[in-house]
């Protein structure tokens, strides 16, 4: 029994209903993963988010970083909240306060493998002491009355350190309702090829739902790991920075068997735009605008003059100078596509940046 006291039924059958639906998830990245992209994300077919990594000291002192990545708006559902530390007491009045902003579950960042996380015994610190982190999970899941979840990774380093199979189970058995596996260990951060055999393994072994993550950047990849793995999700981190589009086309995929064709240079274009615009709202200038450029490149991928576009909006400090950027990048493009002869313009850009996904896997640390 929760020591947070009864349960709401409401909010485990919609917890049940999200995972029986074969989710695509926006995974939790630290200053990506914030109230905006979420949302741009949605619009795009992500079943469902999760927030940017919240340090349980920083929001337990009511620390206004750590309180602004636990707000979600009225539409900003379903989002679940992630919490990292390594007190385990911390971990669970937190998961409370959390509670609060009534997301659709807790999840507890075990899989984080950045010094500054993970070197603070939080994070993927966890999976030194398995048996600690079980007990710190049932702590937080006695904590509340929402469902909780773990994010991991398959182990540390060598074999000897891959317990994920083992602690799965364990895990379950104190109450947590699901189990994202990142399939690289925490020495590999994000180089290396991801063993998805680990959340086979592990799915074989549990009830509740595993969700797949690392090493999913195409919809052909998202149906690979659901048939490879028989897991019940597929996380997307490193690829959703550049290419939110991904959700839809993985959404076309499993639910159609449809392979969309990738985003046109003006539909590219008003990415940015809209992006922009909506940072530019939530932070104000230039902080807005600064804080989308680690998107921008991305989204121009592909298209002819891509590399002058970025070097200019890099130097571009203001929404209205950064939207004059764009429109001249628009016509210019539009003047080029009516030419003869450059009827497939847009085909080559999908060529294009189909054949870099594989490039954006070690794009940034951001993603754990």
């Amino acid at each position: 029994m929760s020591l947070a006291g009864a349960r709401d039924e409401a909010v485990w059958t919609r917890f049940s209903a999200l995972f029986s639906a074969r989710p695509v998830i926006l995974a939790p990245m630290e200053d990506v993963s914030d109230a905006v992209f979420r949302a741009l994300c949605r619009q795009h077919g992500a079943s469902l988010c999760v927030t940017e990594f919240v340090n349980v000291e920083g929001l337990l002192r009511g620390c206004r970083i750590a309180r602004r990545k636990i707000t979600l708006d009225a539409g900003d559902t379903p989002t679940a909240i992630q919490i990292y530390g390594s007190n385990p007491e911390r971990l669970a009045e937190a998961a409370a306060v959390a509670e609060e902003a009534k997301p659709a579950y807790i999840d507890i960042n075990c899989g984080c493998w950045v010094p500054k996380i993970a070197g603070k015994g939080a994070g993927a610190a966890w999976l030194r002491e398995p048996s600690a982190m079980v007990a710190m999970a049932k702590m937080v899941v006695d904590a509340v009355k929402l469902p909780v979840t773990v994010k991991t990774r398959i182990g540390l380093g060598p074999e000897s350190h891959m317990p994920i199979v083992d602690l799965a189970e364990r895990l379950e058995g104190v109450g947590v309702r699901a189990l994202t596996i990142h399939c690289r260990t925490a020495k590999m951060g994000h180089s290396g090829d991801p063993d998805w055999s680990y959340a086979r393994r592990a799915k074989e072994r549990v009830k509740i739902p595993v969700i797949v993550n690392g090493g999913i950047k195409s919809a052909a990849d998202a149906a690979r790991a659901f048939e490879e793995t028989g897991c019940d999700g597929v996380m997307i981190g490193q690829r959703a920075i550049e290419h939110p589009w991904i959700f839809d086309e993985a959404r076309a995929l499993l639910d159609r068997g449809e392979h969309l064709a990738g985003p046109t240079a003006q539909e590219r274009i008003a990415l940015c735009r809209e992006h922009l615009i909506a940072n530019v709202v939530a932070r104000g200038a230039p902080r807005g605008v600064c804080c989308t450029r680690r998107h921008l490149a991305g989204y121009l991928k592909g298209l002819r003059g891509a590399g002058e576009v970025r070097r200019q909006l890099n130097l571009c400090d203001t929404l209205e100078g950064c939207l004059a950027i764009l429109a001249e990048a628009e016509r210019r493009g539009a003047e080029q596509a009516a030419e003869p002869g450059n009827e497939h313009v847009n085909e080559t850009v999908n060529e294009t940046v189909n054949a870099s996904a594989s490039e954006c896997e070690d794009s940034t640390l951001l993603a754990c």
